[in-house]
């Protein structure tokens, strides 16, 4: 397993409740392929630059475990997903997620 930090952008132009559902869809996929260690809603923030002729959106960072290549899927739902304005995942260094809690680093240099 691999530890993950998953921004998503959500479009400001839709209500709150709109983002926390579309974010929920994303939460939902990523939980049918690895495991959410924590996921954290941010809500409405300006951009630092105009996206897509938008200036605010709504902010979310999940961080999970999932098996390499297999998140895959779903940075391909969220290219295509209209209420996505931007994502972006990372994989964290290993001593990283250690740190966070999200991997034992034992374990982690076994595999």
């Amino acid at each position: 397993m691999r530890a993950y930090e998953l921004m998503v952008i959500c479009d400001g132009d839709l209500e709150n409740s709109e983002a926390r559902k579309a974010m929920d869809e994303v939460q939902s996929r990523v939980s049918e392929i690895g495991e959410v260690a924590s996921f954290d809603f941010w809500g409405m923030r300006d951009f630092a630059y105009e996206i897509n002729h938008k200036t605010r959106g709504y902010y979310s960072v999940i961080e999970l475990r999932a098996e390499p290549g297999a998140m895959d899927p779903v940075e391909r739902y969220l290219r295509i997903a209209d209420d996505v304005v931007r994502h972006k995942l990372i994989r964290l260094p290993d001593n990283e997620a250690q740190r966070r809690g999200l991997l034992d680093l034992g374990s982690a240099n076994s595999q």
